[in-house]
């Protein structure tokens, strides 16, 4: 269902006032690039929104991103309503984010993106899982489980603040608390378990 004209200006508007990070012409572009996305979707939304898949292919053609655990959990942090599609509002925003985001709306971004199953922590399995994604494995590497668990530990002695004081059951957990002090003692850390930033030259 194609917008009129006047309808995609009051959207465009309305977007421009509420994105922190674009302004209103190039609010204009990305609601033309999201109603592209829209066409090649699955009619399944009826023209409200885009699919994972779609979302999958804009990324790893836009922004070279190609991991698909990574790329799943991009999807989630950008459907925030979880209804499987995503809408003109959160394609604007979640671009906003990715692309503009200030540090601590990145570092909310990665935190979302490494907390697999939403807890509100990061735990061992999960840094784990993320590691094992986003490494390069050698075929010679005998046990490379081993090693990324010993990167796993690193990262949790380096960022969890509290891991030795208060962490008496080694549950091995990192809070958004522990990942920002983290983050903002060494930005580096910000992508530790793998890219979910693009690479933008």
């Amino acid at each position: 269902a194609a917008m009129s004209r006047k309808g995609v200006k009051l959207l465009v508007d309305s977007l421009s006032r509420s994105s922190k990070h674009f302004n209103k012409s190039e609010v204009e572009c990305l609601v033309k690039l999201f109603d592209t996305l829209v066409a090649r979707a699955s009619s399944h939304f009826a023209g409200a929104g885009f699919d994972r898949t779609v979302f999958r292919d804009t990324l790893h053609s836009a922004f070279g991103m190609t991991d698909d655990v990574v790329l799943d959990r991009v999807f989630s942090t950008f459907d925030r309503d979880n209804k499987g599609c995503i809408t003109v509002a959160e394609w604007v925003e979640g671009l906003g984010v990715l692309l503009r985001g200030t540090l601590e709306e990145k570092m909310k971004y990665c935190f979302a993106v490494y907390d697999l199953n939403g807890d509100g922590y990061i735990s061992r399995e999960e840094m784990f899982q993320m590691l094992k994604n986003s490494l390069l494995i050698q075929p010679a590497d005998e046990e490379p489980d081993e090693g990324i668990k010993d990167l796993v530990e690193i990262a949790l002695k380096k960022m969890a603040s509290t891991y030795l004081l208060t962490d008496y059951d080694h549950d091995g957990k990192l809070s958004f608390t522990d990942f920002e002090k983290a983050v903002r003692d060494e930005n580096l850390l910000l992508e530790a378990f793998g890219p979910c930033l693009p690479d933008i030259k």
